[in-house]
């Protein structure tokens, strides 16, 4: 299971287009994943759906505090590596230092994770073999 960690809000002036452009990015990440036989995971698609369940206003709200980055992190606990994509982002940042201190596998470039059969092999931080994939 992998967490495609990429921006949400950095760069967008909360503006709804460009938030969800950046979920769409993240979707497309998370896509090419699953073709190449991961489980990718997003917190936005847990996180989002939570705070509007919640009543929550915007990004600048108190249930987003509350919800947003906490649910990412328990998500990342569940996973086996993180794939960092886009541009600036201190949540997104914030993951990848996470898993680092978890002893988690972090990618920055997709095509590290899925050749161009859509197959890849997973490896650990030794480079050798950890049992397919992820």
């Amino acid at each position: 299971m992998i967490l495609v960690a990429g921006p949400y809000r950095s760069g967008t002036g909360d503006d709804p287009a460009r938030l969800a452009a950046n979920v769409r990015a993240m979707n497309e990440a998370a896509l090419a994943l699953f073709r190449a036989g991961h489980l990718p995971v997003t917190g936005e698609a847990l996180a989002l759906p939570l705070l509007e369940t919640a009543g929550s206003t915007g990004p600048d709200d108190p249930l987003f505090e509350e919800l947003f980055h906490p649910v990412a992190e328990r998500l990342l606990d569940r996973c086996d590596a993180v794939l960092r994509i886009g541009g600036p982002s201190r949540g997104a940042d914030r993951m990848v230092a996470r898993a680092r201190a978890q002893g988690k596998d972090v990618h920055t470039d997709l095509a590290e994770l899925v050749d161009a059969g859509g197959h890849t092999e997973a490896h650990g931080s030794a480079g050798t073999p950890v049992g397919g994939r992820r």
